[in-house]
């Protein structure tokens, strides 16, 4: 028995240094199948981690469940088995993750406990042992204590392993369980053999769930949470106090409905179409935002500058007119259009929004050439506008035009440089007119001497700096102090990282700042950390409105299943977490 243990141990451990070995050169592997049912997987930082929720501490983990049955093998006899029943799976549905039943986690914590074990010096493994990632392993939840998972995490002291951290995590789903904070205590106390104890608090608020915009508001990936922690913790739900830790987590997608900022977005994604077509020979061209067609506007926007005899109060009048289509789209004027749009910026705004072909693009660039020559227009630019076509504009002031040939990929390039030019200047605009932020603070993003691309990929991440701006100063409405520590922060970031709308850029704030949206709120988590004395042990308590275990199904109330969105009546899931 105890050769087959070894063995086993041998084996386990080499499969996950293997695995282990190839995430660190970033290949990127499927699943790999161990005793023939069961599967395991290195997480690696960025992808989906089913212990965050639980853990957030854990960016790498090897995650251990059941593998699937292939489906032509599936039968309903067979997913009735000990280690599936609890979760009701039907034959030939995609069952998602499969847990393991509790006595056969045990079996893989301990193999991989042994494999790290400095006593063990039988085993034939690599000495030094290499410290692993932490293990996790799916529970199907078929003990007394509703084990839905078991983890291990090793303590290191420089290249040793000194000892493992043992994780068990329950969660059940009873509105009507509930342990008073003293009753917490005592069970960790007498678990433990403890005679004090200690608790922590943490609680996250959805700070969206707080808008008034929220209820009309369409569904996107954009997310803005509170986190706040404290110590000591007198009650159980207690309402964190204003001498709390307190974070802002925020995320934002670019493009955000609820924002105010959709216009100017729309240009950025053509921006985007042009720097593509230049880039690859192929235009993916967007649906206009225009009934006329691009010809149409363009002819009709030199036909009244020619009337006009030069650009005059036509300033005035496009501008505004483009403001009222931007008033139209956007639910909010945080963002105004700016009142010194020149003619190439002009330009741009009407051809950006109706031009929808390659031949499209070339028949309006050839219509205000043919003015240029004709002296018809002689149109005003700013001084420091050197996109292609300001420079021939320049030299139609004295009579001379260099020749041109509108062919290839040449309008793409004229278009996309007077477009880079105009969304530079319009970020500028803001964030230098809200103070949160300086040319010296912008030159990395609005710099024009690295090549084009990297104009763009830039001007996009400076787009995505005035999203996250703009979203808490339109959902929170926070003191400029703050507004200009986020905005710093997120220059520096991406500064030094390419663009990543997914990235939870965080901020440090005092509650007193942010308590009323969330001192009348319900959390949308809540948990006690209990720790005592010497001893390196915790037990965590934690109620969600949503269920924190994917692979157990919990049965929702009936007013949930009506469709309600009453937060506080969110069915409570209750994980409890104990490191021995």
């Amino acid at each position: 028995m105890w050769a087959r243990t070894n063995r086993a141990t041998e084996e386990f451990y080499a499969r996950l240094l293997q695995e282990f070995n190839e995430g660190k050169k970033g290949i990127c592997k499927d699943p790999f199948i161990y005793e023939a049912d069961v599967q395991v997987q290195l997480i690696s930082k960025g992808q989906p981690n089913p212990v965050k929720s639980i853990l957030g501490e854990h960016d790498v983990i090897f995650l251990v469940e059941k593998a699937p049955l292939e489906k032509e093998e599936t039968s309903h006899e067979e997913l009735q088995s000990e280690e599936t029943a609890i979760s009701d799976f039907s034959a030939g549905e995609n069952v998602g993750p499969l847990p393991l039943s509790v006595g056969r986690a045990r079996q893989f914590i301990g193999l991989y406990t042994m494999a790290h074990n400095p006593n063990m010096t039988h085993l034939k493994v690599e000495r030094p042992v290499t410290a692993l990632p932490p293990l996790w392993v799916r529970c199907d939840g078929s003990d007394p204590e509703a084990t839905c998972w078991l983890g291990a995490e090793l303590v290191t002291a420089g290249d040793s392993v000194t000892g493992v951290v043992l994780y068990a995590v329950s969660c059940k789903a009873d509105k009507n369980y509930f342990l008073s904070l003293e009753n917490l205590k005592n069970v960790h106390k007498t678990r433990h053999h403890l005679s004090t104890a200690t608790a922590k608090g943490f609680a996250q608020y959805e700070l969206f769930k707080s808008s008034v915009l929220d209820d009309v508001a369409a569904q996107s990936h954009t997310a803005i949470t509170l986190d706040l922690s404290w110590s000591p913790v007198n009650e159980m739900l207690e309402v964190p106090p204003l001498s709390s830790a307190a974070t802002l987590n925020i995320k934002v997608e670019s493009g955000e409905p609820r924002g105010c900022l959709t216009h100017l977005h729309r240009e950025l994604k053509f921006l985007l179409v042009l720097a593509d077509g230049l880039r690859t020979g192929v235009t993916e061209w967007l649906e206009p935002l225009e009934a006329k067609s691009a010809v149409d506007l363009v002819q009709e926007f030199l036909n009244e500058l020619n009337k006009l005899d030069g650009f005059g109060d036509s300033t005035k009048k496009d501008t505004e007119a483009v403001k009222h289509d931007a008033a139209a789209v956007d639910r909010a004027v945080l963002i105004t259009v700016r009142d010194d749009l020149d003619f190439v910026e002009q330009l741009w705004c009407k051809m950006s929004s109706s031009v929808v072909s390659y031949q499209d693009l070339v028949k309006c660039l050839m219509l205000v050439m043919q003015s240029l020559q004709q002296d018809d227009i002689q149109p005003w630019l700013h001084s420091e506008s050197n996109s292609l076509l300001s420079k021939l504009i320049h030299q139609s002031y004295h009579g001379a035009m260099d020749a041109v040939p509108l062919s290839g990929t040449v309008p793409l390039q004229m278009l996309l440089e007077i477009g880079l030019d105009k969304l530079k200047k319009d970020y500028i605009s803001f964030f230098i007119g809200q103070e949160l932020a300086s040319l010296n603070h912008l030159e990395y993003f609005i710099s024009p001497l690295v090549e084009i691309q990297e104009q763009v990929h830039r001007v996009q991440k400076l787009h995505h700096i005035l999203e996250l701006s703009v979203s808490c100063m339109l959902f929170l409405k926070p003191q400029h102090e703050f507004l200009f520590s986020l905005t710093q922060s997120c220059i520096k970031y991406y500064k030094q990282n390419p663009l990543d709308e997914q990235h939870v850029f965080q901020l440090p704030v005092r509650p007193a700042c942010v308590k009323s949206f969330y001192q009348s709120e319900k959390p949308q988590k809540w948990k006690v950390e209990i720790n005592g004395g010497q001893k390196k042990v915790k037990t965590v308590w934690q109620l969600s409105d949503s269920s924190p275990v994917e692979h157990l199904n919990y049965p929702k109330p009936a007013h949930i299943q009506k469709g309600r969105k009453d937060r506080q009546q969110a069915p409570r899931a209750l994980p409890h977490r104990t490191q021995a």
